[in-house]
């Protein structure tokens, strides 16, 4: 089956931490999570993710004054430890089956995304079985066919979303898959 997907993280060079992950199965089927364990002070004080992803987490309402540590709501039923987001995400993918699924997994420009996925069981190895070690990346596919995504898929909302844009992903994906066998 397949899967599009979408991370959202914070790295330094050296590490890729999660912050949130938006999976859409093919069959329609949603995940989304956002880390309850991310490092929320140092994705405080980084601008372009405190500009770019903050906004599109689940945030405390009212005025963002009034709150002079945070605006994330970890209350909120979409925040996640990250041991429960991994188990979440095995369970998504590979189902609840006795032997698992065929998974392919699709991402745009998705070499840190399949980091940060392979990250949740520690070195890619540890991958669980059924879990491919590699991801198909639909920017590579939109430069082999000499496409232009944007004009395939518009974006009708949410870029850097994790959710909005795995839904993205599987819209682009399909139209490719059209344009490709047109």
């Amino acid at each position: 089956m397949r899967f599009f997907y979408d991370t959202e993280f914070l790295e330094d060079g050296k590490t890729i931490a999660l912050i949130s992950i938006g999976i859409v199965g093919e069959d329609g089927s949603e995940y989304y999570a956002v880390n309850l364990d991310a490092p929320w002070k140092r994705i405080r004080e980084h601008e372009w993710l405190t500009a770019n992803v903050v906004p599109s987490l689940p945030l405390l309402h009212g005025d963002a004054r009034n709150y002079t540590r945070d605006i994330i709501n970890y209350q909120h039923p979409d925040m996640r430890t990250y041991a429960k987001i991994r188990a979440d995400v095995k369970s998504f993918l590979l189902g609840p089956y006795a032997e698992p699924r065929d998974v392919e997994l699709w991402a745009w420009y998705g070499a840190y995304d399949h980091v940060a996925l392979a990250q949740m069981w520690g070195p890619m190895i540890s991958l669980p079985r059924g879990i491919p070690m590699w991801t198909n990346d639909l920017r590579q596919e939109v430069e082999r066919l000499g496409l232009d995504a944007e004009t395939l898929a518009p974006r009708k909302d949410g870029h850097h979303n994790a959710i909005a844009d795995a839904r993205w992903n599987r819209d682009l994906h399909a139209a490719i898959t059209a344009e490709a066998t047109s």
